[in-house]
């Protein structure tokens, strides 16, 4: 249930970035020809005006078709003025980092839901010291403690119980574990564990939306730097330098987050949003950002790119994230086994 949840929350955070270019291109007069929910073979489709909206099989997110949204079938004539391509620049920018925007919109209004919504206080572990009676209990970083309150009351628990065996639970991917352990009668540390107070504070809807903002856009910063590094370790050293999932990576970490709450699903939900919208905006070819680059060297250069050219970049850019997506898939269901 946890996996069709997050699912039908990824199609509809593709669905809502292309809701953004729909809106966008309606409010620049640039004609619509086709809305589609999911994609082709299509199953159902009626046409409201000038726009086909269609329901199609695979119902993964969707897509948006623009009257000349290429320079190569661009209209002309009295048609022009509703053709994408024959817009000015700042209007065609509008409509491709549209898509983007509504992503990063999405993205902040779920991070502002979690901070309304609030989530349990628990007790973590932040840190288990080598050789300690935590580690020798089988305590491990991120377990939560079970039946205390605050920090504090199990720091003094353990405190009191020195040189005494003590019984207490922990938490542990959604599993119940019983700890026990024997707390060193003297010196800091009676257990060798670092314990924190977890959990979020509901807060108003004013101040819930400006924590979210904060959190989104530290969470974009983030991903920017982790998609430098990326980069990095593909140019310097042909190899990922950093560890991500892919698409059946998502499944399993949709699992786990299921298992602690459907907070976290949301949570998990806004990552995902935030990461699409830094995603499409990156200058490559076949992305918004991509896109974008074209219309910002257009601008520079005084006249659109060959047609021949921007279609072999589109091309060759769409078969290189296909083939980075088939690499990741092939390394998580590796990391199955």
């Amino acid at each position: 249930m946890d996996i069709l949840f997050v699912l039908i929350g990824i199609s509809v955070l593709i669905l809502i970035h292309e809701a953004g270019h729909f809106f966008a291109a309606r409010k620049f007069g640039i004609a619509v020809e086709e809305f589609g929910f999911g994609f082709p073979p299509r199953l159902f489709a009626k046409k409201i005006g000038e726009t086909l909206y269609s329901i199609n099989l695979l119902p993964f997110g969707g897509f948006v078709r623009l009257f000349g949204e290429n320079q190569w079938d661009a209209a002309g004539g009295g048609e022009a003025r509703h053709s994408f391509f024959k817009q000015s620049a700042w209007k065609r920018s509008l409509v491709i980092v549209a898509g983007v925007a509504m992503n990063f919109f999405l993205g902040w209004m779920l991070m502002s839901l979690i901070f309304m919504i609030g989530t349990p206080q628990v007790v973590l572990v932040a840190e288990v010291l080598a050789d300690s009676p935590a580690a020798a209990a089988g305590i491990l970083a991120q377990d939560q403690i079970t039946g205390f309150d605050q920090a504090s009351d199990f720091v003094g628990a353990i405190n009191q119980s020195r040189g005494k065996e003590i019984n207490f639970s922990i938490s542990r991917n959604g599993q119940e574990i019983n700890i026990k352990a024997t707390p060193r009668l003297s010196g800091d540390g009676a257990l060798g564990v670092a314990v924190v107070d977890a959990g979020i504070e509901r807060l108003s809807i004013p101040i819930a939306l400006w924590e979210g903002l904060r959190a989104s856009v530290s969470i974009v910063v983030g991903i920017i730097v982790a998609f430098a590094n990326l980069l990095w370790g593909l140019v310097t050293q042909g190899r990922l330098l950093i560890d991500f999932v892919g698409p059946i990576g998502i499944f399993g970490v949709a699992s786990q987050a299921g298992s602690m709450g459907f907070v976290y699903l949301i949570q998990l939900l806004a990552l995902i949003s935030l990461n699409l919208a830094v995603l499409n905006i990156l200058p490559f070819p076949a992305l918004d950002g991509g896109r974008f680059l074209f219309i910002l060297i257009e601008k520079i250069k005084g006249s659109p790119l060959k047609p021949e050219f921007e279609r072999s970049a589109n091309a060759v850019g769409f078969l290189l994230l296909l083939l980075l997506v088939i690499s990741v898939t092939i390394r998580d269901v590796i990391h199955l086994f």
